[in-house]
């Protein structure tokens, strides 16, 4: 693949300065979507808000989150993802400043949406100035470890955050957002390569992006309906009819475009569509699923306050930052085919913890052991699927490509959580969390078999190196290139 400047960019300043700010971005992406988890609710008595609508306090975010991705990678492809950075990150400023400022529910519900827009178009800029910096390879490959070890990170320490800031004001957990977007905008200048191709845009395909925008849409919103009011709610089945429908008519209209929204060859890229799928596993188990039952569990089941059950997912951040690491350090060596299926197995080992110890109430005994194991497993997957799911990818569509990662990450999140809603029930007991957990644990056992069969070396090409495709040894490539 290209580098920055054969792609008509211009090159970064200073690459890992460049890599600290995407990275800090990351975290703040990461840590808005779990920061407000122990604030709901502090939020809710001081608002006055009913338990429907503090669970829109979270879905207004992922829904909006999830729907605008393809269509933000896409425009970051076309307009470069500096300008698209920048751009994210002043909305998600003012949208944060709005929502430290709500009196109602409205606006609250409104600043949510807006942060979920910004962090729609934020990350893939995010990953497609990662990938388009740093060479294929060794350098990419630790560039997105670190990229993902801070990422990551994020989820877990926005739980910790969270309960710290709310123990002044739940405001805070707004507030919060705002040194962090001021500084990576005005650093991006500076530090991150920017488009030089004067070779006119090629328009985006707004038919197609409001069409696919539309769909995602109505898909997360009925699941997140299934999960509020039931499957069988008349709002909840229609809004799956409609996604069906509008479904067809995005497929249709790709298939008769001459500039679709996702390219033809990304759709035939088969480690992108495996990295999707293990984006979808991952969220539906060690990620979404997992954060919501812990938190679940500590607050309601073990009477954890605020502050408290952030304290006691700080293991849980401190061994997803370690996953990082490992993962960044053994792809070289095993391949994204071994250890993608060896981070799942870890993660899927650390859910069983957690379900068969539901009973004992001891922190330290019960629980502890689940987080750091199923921790180290979260950490070694989000790294790997990224290798893996984008390493074929073409620069130019490196935007897109991490926006349907994305998004298949934050739809399998939505789907695992309406799922678990009908296992716990409306008044959860240690007997509904054990079931829970094993379910979770399941998809992660899935994820092993879709990620090993996923990037296998097909027979026909087992004696050519082909890392970028099939996550063989990026060391053995490397050795190949130099021959």
């Amino acid at each position: 693949m290209a580098s920055p400047t054969t792609l008509g960019m211009t090159p970064p300043r200073s690459p890992v300065a460049g890599l600290v700010t995407l990275s800090a971005a990351q975290f703040l992406i990461a840590l808005d979507f779990s920061v407000i988890f122990v604030a709901l609710p502090s939020m809710g008595s001081d608002l006055q808000l009913s338990g429907s609508t503090i669970q829109w306090v979270l879905s207004a975010y992922s829904v909006f989150f999830a729907g605008f991705l393809i269509v933000g990678g896409r425009a970051a492809d076309r307009i470069g993802a500096r300008n698209m950075f920048i751009a994210a990150l002043l909305l998600f400023g003012v949208a944060s400043l709005a929502g430290g400022i709500a009196g109602n529910a409205s606006l609250l519900l409104i600043a949510r949406g807006a942060q979920g827009v910004a962090a729609a178009t934020l990350q893939p800029s995010i990953l497609a100035l990662v990938n388009t910096t740093f060479r294929p390879g060794r350098e990419r490959t630790r560039a997105l470890a670190v990229w993902g070890t801070v990422g990551a990170s994020g989820l877990a320490a926005g739980v910790v955050i969270g309960g710290l800031l709310t123990t002044a004001s739940w405001r805070w957990t707004f507030f919060v957002n705002l040194p962090f977007a001021a500084v990576c905008a005005l650093a991006a200048p500076r530090l991150l390569p920017g488009k030089t191709d004067s070779r006119k845009a090629i328009p985006l395909n707004v038919l197609s992006a409001v069409l696919c925008t539309a769909t995602v849409l109505v898909s997360v919103l009925g699941l997140t309906l299934a999960a509020d009011v039931g499957w069988t709610d008349p709002l909840a089945l229609g809004s799956f009819v409609a996604a069906v429908v509008l479904l067809a008519l995005f497929v249709a209209r790709e298939r008769g475009s001459a500039q679709p929204l996702v390219a033809s060859s990304l759709r035939g890229t088969r480690t992108l569509v495996v990295g999707c799928g293990a984006s979808a596993l991952y969220m539906a188990s060690v990620a979404g699923s997992e954060f919501y039952l812990v938190t679940l569990l500590l607050q309601e089941g073990r009477g954890f306050e605020p502050l408290a059950a952030g304290i006691a997912f700080l293991p849980l951040a401190v061994c997803i930052t370690l996953g990082n690491m490992i993962a960044g350090r053994l792809i070289n060596f095993l391949g994204v085919q071994r250890t993608l299926p060896l981070a799942f197995a870890i993660g899927a080992a650390g859910l069983v913890l957690l379900a068969v110890s539901v009973h004992n109430h001891s922190y330290l005994v019960g629980m502890l052991p689940g987080l750091i194991v199923s921790g180290i497993g979260h950490g070694m997957i989000y790294t790997s699927m990224f290798v893996g799911g984008t390493r074929d990818v073409d620069d130019h569509n490196q935007g897109v490509a991490g926006a349907l990662m994305t998004t298949t990450q934050y739809a399998g999140g939505a789907l695992g959580v309406a799922v678990l809603v009908l296992v716990l029930g409306t008044n959860p007991g240690d007997d509904r969390f054990l079931p829970a957990f094993l379910l979770a644990a399941t998809v992660a056992l899935i994820g092993i078999v879709w990620s090993w069969a996923g990037f296998r070396v097909p027979a026909a090409q087992a004696g050519t190196p082909m890392p970028s495709a099939v996550g063989e040894p990026i060391a053995a490539s490397e050795e190949g290139r130099a021959g």
